[in-house]
């Protein structure tokens, strides 16, 4: 029951990673669901209250209790902590990652802006490059593919970033460093890159699903290059039937 409900919260709040999750197979399913439902958890958590210091208490209860899952400690009564206190069981350093997700995400629970170009890559980092990469431990898959794993998850993260900003922007935050058109652009340009080098440099075939929520970033990241004022303007996210027919072509082709 409680891996259902987790694929219910992940459908309701997150239809890109429920698609993909569909589209792996079955046996992998079990292993994502509960990843993307506590991600969907923490994500929220910074805008659930207008206080500061009350989103960062969300946080850190998820930061807490991720460490007690991890060390065996019994969370019944909480459909996603039940469901992930078996993953975390057998591997704690998936629930070292997720910690240090949720430590990112407290940049959102403020308006401060990012220091420099470096604390914005750190979180792109943490957040979008530590979910696939517990995702993919999840799946069974070896150190050796962390590096690929991150560049392709920084792509992806990068894609679903530009697709944020204008409603980071309407609640007071501040999505970039630099918001220059040709500095946005150079951004999509890196993130294309890196992208291409995880495709050469080429991931398991195991690993493979948990890159899936990312199909259409290196689209969206070309279209972003080539008009920056799309970020702004909104303008960035791909048709259902693009999602769709992309995904579908990963899950048949085993590509990522």
């Amino acid at each position: 029951m409680s891996l259902m409900a987790c694929a219910e919260r992940v459908e309701k709040g997150d239809p890109d990673r429920f698609a993909a999750t569909m589209a792996a197979p079955p046996a992998a399913r079990a292993h994502l669901w509960p990843l993307y439902a506590v991600n969907l958890e923490i994500a929220r958590a910074p805008w659930a209250s207008s206080e500061p210091m009350v989103a960062e208490m969300r946080l850190q209860w998820w930061i807490d209790t991720l460490g007690e899952l991890a060390e065996g400690r019994d969370r019944s009564g909480h459909a996603v902590t039940e469901a992930l206190a078996p993953i975390l069981r057998t591997d704690p350093d998936i629930a070292r990652l997720l910690q240090n997700l949720a430590e990112a995400r407290r940049w959102d629970c403020w308006a401060e802006p990012f220091a420099d170009r470096a604390a914005f890559d750190a979180y792109l980092d943490a957040t979008s490059g530590n979910l696939a990469w517990a995702a993919a431990r999840a799946l069974g898959t070896a150190p050796d593919a962390e590096a690929a794993i991150r560049d392709f998850a920084w792509g992806a993260g990068l894609a679903q970033w530009f697709r944020a900003a204008p409603e980071l922007e309407a609640r007071g935050r501040f999505p970039f460093t630099d918001g220059r058109p040709a500095t946005l652009a150079a951004l999509a340009a890196e993130g294309r890159a890196r992208i291409a080098r995880a495709r050469a440099t080429g991931i398991p075939a195991r690993a493979r699903p948990a890159l899936w929520p990312g199909a259409t970033a290196a689209a969206t990241l070309r279209l972003a290059e080539r008009g920056p004022a799309r970020i702004a303007n909104g303008a960035l996210a791909p048709s259902d039937f693009r999602k769709r027919a992309t995904l579908l072509w990963r899950a048949l082709t085993g590509t990522f």
